[in-house]
């Protein structure tokens, strides 16, 4: 590789950054709402790309999020909460969206050939027309049941809080 630099699957190019970034929810503070510190005090947010670029790591390599290498992505705890947050926003899903539309746009997908695979779902009827289940083959059709135990039996059938037994 010479002089090149390889690029790793987890960066993100600014190319991609531009399609992504109007898509991130930016933080706000509520007017009217009084906080304890005051605007600017305590710790700066962490940069949207910084976070993305995070998740993006976590999922192309699936390590923990405990794992993330703070020197490069920052405070994994402060990443998990951003994914939490984005995901509650439906984030991805538009991300996901705005991905799928743009391969249309580009390359076309046959929305007329889609269709759902008939083997993910259950065939209700199958159970008389195919028999037990190979996996059970081997195993006794009745089971043994556990011994039986003495029902429970109070002493009293019934009494109010505080009052003697």
């Amino acid at each position: 590789m010479g002089g090149m630099s390889a690029i790793k699957s987890w960066t993100v190019s600014d190319e991609l950054w531009a399609k992504v970034e109007p898509l991130i929810p930016t933080r706000k503070r509520k007017k009217g709402r009084r906080y304890l510190r005051r605007p600017g005090g305590g710790r700066k947010p962490m940069e949207p790309r910084q976070v993305f670029e995070a998740i993006i790591f976590v999922l192309r390599t699936g390590i923990q999020w405990k794992a993330l290498p703070k020197g490069q992505f920052g405070s994994a705890s402060a990443v998990h909460k951003y994914f939490l947050a984005w995901k509650r926003q439906h984030v991805f899903v538009r991300l996901w969206r705005h991905g799928l539309a743009e391969y249309d746009d580009l390359e076309g997908i046959a929305w007329r050939w889609q269709s759902i695979d008939g083997a993910m779902v259950k065939a209700p009827l199958a159970l008389e027309a195919v028999g037990p289940n190979p996996t059970d083959r081997g195993k006794k059709r009745h089971q043994a049941q556990p011994p039986r135990r003495r029902e429970w039996n109070p002493a009293v059938s019934h009494r109010e809080r505080g009052a003697p037994a």
